[in-house]
């Protein structure tokens, strides 16, 4: 009774006896740490686990020690594959009914999901957006490294909703200031008195109700990354005052007399051909090239649909996290309706969509019917070589599909709802056995 109590929880539990040798180990242990049961019992927990914690710090040698039990102890377990797995461990002294010890258990959560929300709400979690099918994309992911490393200013230009802060954050915490602020401000959100200030900041007495000094964004980014988003929509009068502080490395704040020097990497986002705002003199030509020391154009995602599967795999995943679901993926029709669909909002308006189908969707898989009308009127007769690239993006899901199931065929095709004969003959398609 107790195992089928233990192996109904979703939390892995295993116990110890002095030796340090596993006796019991339950299905959720199994699930998290990729190692059977048959093959954990009688194993030391180190063999086993791996974790970071094993030689120094064991939270469940702490307990048999002090006889106190710990709770939410965080570090990562290692799986056979060599995966790094973050875990909340919490520990308990096993007795015998005449109270002697022994031995000691041991709980443990996974956590991979919780990370993943983290890092999408922190804004660091580009691989989705960045694991691209695109020649385009994959330019793009080609001077990544030569980019962060670099500390010239950088513009990147794109339709609303293609990803410009994603990439410039990335840009950010791949390079040496990774360990600094960034920091974002939307130029288009905020009038010319507003964007000064929020800007450069404010000294006491600058205006009615400035009763202290106020640091403005290029202060808090000191020593990291400033990114200026829709810079296309600042007035000229803001244009000069920006182009100063990249001419000459120093502002002012609004008060002040003295000027203060700033190390600051400023990448710069716009929605808008600047090329011909400068025609029409809406933008200064000698700031338009300070920004554009070097050139980023991000694709709108009609023009790298093969990246579908992958992004929506990631949305996925992300809410899967953030609601508590296990949702698989989606149907086959709406792979091909979300193939034909336009995306005018680009990748922001297929995360909007993934989001809006996990609030209706009670299956597994979500299918048209919990997709907008609006995109499921989409004209399926574009001339864009759907079967081509049906395929490959088909191919792609598999292959991210078997990774996320450490090529296990049975989870892969539950994770893809189809049976395991579809499997392999997609696999065999694909030519992914021998890559398996």
């Amino acid at each position: 009774m107790t195992e089928d109590i233990l192996d109904s929880i979703s939390d892995g539990v295993f116990t110890v006896d002095f030796n340090w040798k596993i006796t019991s180990f339950n299905k959720a242990a199994e699930k998290i740490t990729g190692v059977k049961k048959t093959d954990a019992l009688g194993k030391l927990c180190a063999e086993v686990f791996k974790s970071d914690m094993c030689e120094n710090g064991c939270p469940l040698s702490k307990t048999l020690k002090n006889g106190k039990p710990l709770i939410d102890v965080h570090g990562f377990i290692v799986n056979p594959d060599g995966e790094k797995i973050p875990v909340s461990i919490s520990t308990a002294i096993l007795k015998s009914k005449s109270g002697k010890i022994t031995g000691g258990a041991e709980t443990f959560r996974d956590l991979r999901e919780v990370e993943l929300l983290r890092r999408e709400l922190r804004g660091d979690s580009c691989e989705g957006f960045f694991s691209s099918s695109s020649g385009a994309m994959k330019n793009i992911c080609g001077i990544l490294p030569a980019l962060a490393e670099s500390s010239s200013t950088v513009l990147i230009s794109g339709e609303t909703g293609t990803g410009k802060e994603v990439l410039a954050r990335k840009i950010h915490s791949s390079g040496p200031r990774k360990d600094k602020p960034f920091v974002a401000v939307n130029c288009g959100a905020l009038p010319d008195e507003l964007l000064e200030s929020e800007l450069f900041g404010y000294k006491k007495g600058a205006f009615t109700g400035a009763d202290k000094d106020k640091p403005g964004r290029f202060a808090i980014a000191e020593g990291g990354t400033l990114f200026l988003d829709e810079i296309g929509e600042i007035s000229q009068a803001m244009q000069v005052k920006l182009l100063r502080v990249l001419q000459e490395r120093e502002y002012e704040p609004l008060g002040s007399v003295k000027s203060v020097k700033t190390d600051v990497r400023v990448i710069a986002a716009t929605n808008r051909n600047l090329e011909e705002m400068i025609d029409s003199g809406k933008f200064r030509k000698d700031l338009y090239y300070r920004i554009n020391v070097i050139k980023v154009e991000l694709p709108p995602l009609r023009e790298r649909k093969e990246d579908i599967p992958g992004l929506t795999a990631r949305f996925i995943e992300k809410f899967n996290a953030l609601q508590g679901k296990n949702i698989s993926g989606i149907s086959s029709e709406v792979f091909r309706v979300f193939f034909s669909h336009h995306w005018k909002g680009n990748i922001r308006e297929l995360e909007n969509v993934i989001e809006r189908a996990f609030v209706l969707c009670t299956k597994k898989i979500i299918g048209t019917e919990h997709i907008p009308s609006e995109i499921l009127s989409a004209d399926t007769t574009t001339s864009f070589d759907f079967r081509s690239k049906k395929d490959s993006a088909e191919a792609e899901a598999v292959i991210f599909a078997l990774k996320q199931n450490n090529y296990s065929r049975t989870k892969t095709a539950s994770k893809l709802g189809i049976d395991k004969a579809t499997l392999y003959r997609k696999m065999k398609k694909y030519g992914l056995l021998k890559k398996e």
